[in-house]
């Protein structure tokens, strides 16, 4: 198996990325493909002892950067290491493609690149979000800030076919985000996206709202980009912020200082729970070919993780899944 990574997506790349694919090789049967400035991923590689046998290097000239506009990447960026590492999806031997980089430089390159799964008009980036017990599959967070019903119908399709292959839900149930439990709730998009699901998804259970997001509601989980890179994104600032208070709080008391000793692994596995670089990345769902989009703070971990992700992707088959399952 052969996953492709770009080293110089992220705010951290190449060192965390590299690192994280290091990690990878060492730990996981898998040949990395680092694509980037090639002295600059050779300077780095040098800190590490780590088998050569899993690792090569594809050269790309430029680099993609935030600011980027995604049309401007495809247009006058051919040579970047998003652009590179996409375009080798479309080569045998090449499994998945990894990026921390500019997720609308990643979302556009894989579309206009790899083209869409029949049957399905925009990507969508899925998520696996953590729920009070197990996890949930929320999809789109990102990919497509206005779409119509009919896409949350195909990523409603999709969720479900990633639930049942690769987290293991023999029958996952779906919900659609909305400002309220009743048929009736949100705008006429929203209604007009719950018709659908009700009348072609036969496990819909109807609206979740946002204090239900994380409450075991529903398997998958579907949106807007715009919803749900907000609800990714304010969860995200929640956690960090509560952390930071609950960590204050503690030392202004030597009793809860005390305290913490006790209930140091409880701690510890909460946080493993709800961190984001315990599951590495999130699948970019209708392209044909597997794409993983990583956070940009990606540390070492996530990356090592996300590689650990588009592996299982890859051993489920999960494109030909989604082609057989996916009706217009």
């Amino acid at each position: 198996m052969k996953i492709v990574v770009d080293a110089m997506g992220g705010d951290y790349a190449p060192e965390n990325v590299i690192a994280g694919v290091v990690d990878a090789v060492k730990e996981f049967p898998v040949t990395v493909t680092l694509v980037g400035i090639e002295s600059r991923i050779k300077e780095q590689l040098a800190r590490y002892s780590y088998p050569k046998e899993q690792m090569e290097i594809v050269h790309a000239s430029e680099v993609v950067g935030m600011e980027d506009q995604p049309t401007e990447v495809i247009r006058k960026k051919k040579d970047c290491s998003i652009t590179v590492g996409i375009n080798l999806l479309k080569r045998p031997g090449y499994d998945a493609f990894i990026s921390a980089g500019n997720t609308g430089a990643c979302v556009a390159a894989a579309t206009f690149y790899l083209r869409m799964i029949e049957g399905v008009d925009r990507p969508g980036i899925g998520l696996v979000i953590p729920q009070v017990n197990g996890f949930s599959f929320l999809v789109d967070v990102g990919a497509n800030t206005e779409p119509k019903p009919e896409h949350l119908y195909q990523y409603a399709q999709m969720a479900s076919v990633y639930a049942q292959t690769v987290m293991a839900r023999p029958e996952p149930s779906v919900g659609l985000v909305n400002i309220g439990e009743e048929e009736g709730k949100g705008s006429v998009f929203e209604k007009q996206t719950y018709q659908i699901l009700q009348e072609k998804m036969p496990r819909f259970i109807g609206n979740v709202e946002p204090n239900e997001m994380f409450a075991n509601k529903a398997d998958c989980i579907v949106c807007t980009g715009f919803v749900g890179n907000v609800i990714i994104k304010t969860s995200e600032g929640l956690m960090e912020a509560a952390g930071q208070v609950l960590k204050r709080e503690i030392f202004k008391d030597p009793f809860a200082m005390f305290g913490t000793l006790f209930l140091k692994g409880a701690l510890r596995k909460v946080k493993k729970h709800v961190d984001y670089s315990e599951y590495g990345g999130a699948p970019l769902l209708g392209v044909n070919g597997i794409v993983m989009i990583s956070h940009g703070r990606s540390s070492p971990k996530a990356i090592k993780n996300a590689i650990r992700a588009a592996m299982r992707e890859v051993e489920h088959n999960i494109i030909d899944k989604l082609k057989a399952a996916v009706i217009a």
